[in-house]
């Protein structure tokens, strides 16, 4: 079919040869048969006519495979990887055909430059906003040393849960500038389901207290092969939400389970106002918060977009169930060890 509409092309793109062939040919045949010193009988025209017919056919169809040969090889690279594009370009035939290879060589150079330029600002602008993050983290951990020091204060015990909130979003600051740098900060290991929760039960403490949310784990003592650092963080926004939208006085369920395939499930249900159903497809979209979260006017639309594109790098599975006015839940499901076993192999 492709080879067809080239045919097409080509045969629309040469129209003025198949004119001029034409013309002449008929030109020729007219003078021929006005010129009565010219004894040439009909059938000798008609003939001659065939013969010259043929070989324009001929030449054209040959001018076509040799004349299409760089196009036909150029569509074929379109359609395989084109990583390597600039060292696969078909070797031209023709001046144009030079010419346009010099004109692609020329576009992927000025491309890769800026491209390199880019680059290079945005690893200045996450190194930026690394030392950034670090540097703020200095001040806030004098804040936590004196909050600690004078927690029987109820003030003080507001100022926590405000510290914390600023400390959530600054460390997910941090998160988002070594995103990009995952897979060389990635390390897989064997670790306890409650080794990933506990601290960030325990980080969450005051917000829960301001709150008074009880968190409740239900489940056996399950290990999961995983990346400690980047679960967790996972995990943390996860908890962040269901805190943010549990009811005063609400609970968060935890459990983990291992299914009869081997994977284990974690489980985070909170008593929120749950997701409409029209919404639950968008909540793991980048910038969505929805009309619980514009309701509550404390979205982002960051957290559980940051945790899906977290989840899917480490190969974690992450869904979410919610009905309006009974919570929602969200699940983690971790592969097993066989999982990795094969990938290895």
């Amino acid at each position: 079919m492709k080879r067809m509409e080239m045919f097409g092309g080509y045969l629309n793109d040469r129209k003025s040869w198949i004119l001029f062939f034409v013309g002449s040919l008929a030109f020729t045949d007219i003078l021929i048969w006005i010129d009565k010193g010219l004894a040439v009988k009909p059938g000798s025209i008609l003939y001659l006519n065939i013969l010259l017919i043929s070989a324009f056919i001929a030449f054209f169809l040959w001018r076509f495979i040799k004349e299409t040969r760089f196009t036909r090889e150029l569509g074929a690279l379109l359609e395989g990887p084109i990583a390597d594009w600039q060292t696969a370009l078909p070797d031209p035939q023709f001046v144009h055909e030079d010419r346009i290879n010099e004109l692609l060589q020329q576009v992927a150079e000025e491309t890769n430059r800026k491209l390199a330029k880019i680059q290079t600002a945005t690893i200045m602008e996450s190194d930026y906003t690394a030392a950034w993050v670090h540097e703020v983290k200095a001040p806030l951990t004098a804040m936590k040393m004196t909050i600690d020091a004078h927690r029987q204060d109820p003030a003080i015990r507001k100022i926590e849960a405000e510290w914390l909130r600023v400390h959530l979003l600054i460390d997910r600051q941090l998160y988002i500038a070594r995103m990009p740098t995952l897979s060389a900060d990635y390390l897989l290991e064997k670790v306890e389901i409650r080794e990933l929760l506990n601290p960030e039960v325990r980080e969450l403490r005051s917000w829960c207290i301001e709150k008074n949310i009880a968190v409740d784990f239900d489940g056996e003592d399950t290990f999961v092969v995983t990346d400690r650092k980047w679960c967790r963080f996972i995990i943390r926004q996860v908890l962040t939400n269901a805190v943010k939208y549990s009811p005063v006085g609400g609970t968060i369920f935890l459990s983990a389970k291992t299914a009869s395939d081997g994977h284990i499930r974690l489980t985070v249900q909170d008593e929120g106002p749950g997701i409409p159903a029209r919404d639950l497809p968008r909540i793991f979209d980048k910038g969505f918060t929805g009309g619980t979260g514009r309701l509550h006017n404390a979205a982002t639309g960051l957290g559980l977009y940051l945790a899906r594109q977290v989840a899917e790098k480490i190969n974690i599975s992450m869904t979410a169930q919610s009905e309006l006015n009974r919570g929602t839940a969200v699940h983690l499901t971790f592969p097993n060890e066989n999982v990795f076993d094969a990938t290895r192999t």
